[in-house]
């Protein structure tokens, strides 16, 4: 499959010819997904929004020097994690948990029925003591090896996607995703 294949390619070459539409359907498309990638590097989800808004800021005024070489989700997310990178290697982002969660707007939480089969609130105390340990894990991970793990994992790139999104080798993915995988499993299976 060559990069002019991907429909998303297909739309990014009609954003080129200033198609408002193409534009719109891109980010319905992504944006909501690159909110979420973006919040595991900032810990703030308006300040991930604002990231989000950004780059396709970003990418509308460049439009006309996109070239096609690789499906359009790895060139986006090789400037999204660029710009993330840039945010949290300015240091004010030190320190602050990341969510996992899929909002932190509680007006953007689904509504939730009582389930009686549901696990107990020891069991959730405990999955939610889970969680923070792994949140915080993430958050120490060195930044290129939090984007590796995040690209190959949680977004499902391929390596070598990762490695042209990095701007790496495989090699290079392959021993960052590695070591940050081993950093992951040994801080949280750690006592307390």
């Amino acid at each position: 499959m060559t990069p002019t294949d991907d429909p998303d390619v297909q739309l990014m070459l009609a954003v080129q010819r200033d198609d408002r539409g193409a534009f719109e359907a891109l980010f319905r498309k992504y944006g909501r997904q690159l909110v979420g990638f973006a919040r595991q590097f900032v810990g703030s989800h308006a300040r991930a929004e604002e990231l989000v808004q950004d780059i396709f800021l970003k990418i509308y005024h460049s439009r006309q020097r996109y070239v096609p070489r690789a499906r359009f989700a790895t060139w986006l997310y090789r400037i999204a994690t660029n710009q993330c990178l840039s945010e949290v290697r300015r240091g004010e982002y030190h320190g602050r948990m990341i969510s996992l969660d899929p909002s932190e707007d509680e007006n953007d939480a689904p509504l939730q029925i009582a389930d009686p089969e549901a696990r107990s609130s020891e069991d959730l105390m405990l999955g939610r003591e889970a969680a923070d340990k792994i949140r915080g894990v993430l958050e120490s991970l060195p930044p290129q090896q939090r984007a590796a793990l995040l690209l190959a994992r949680a977004e499902g790139f391929s390596y070598d996607e990762v490695a042209e999104t990095l701007g790496c080798s495989v090699s290079a993915v392959k021993s960052l995703v590695h070591r940050a995988t081993v950093t992951l499993r040994d801080r949280v299976g750690e006592p307390q």
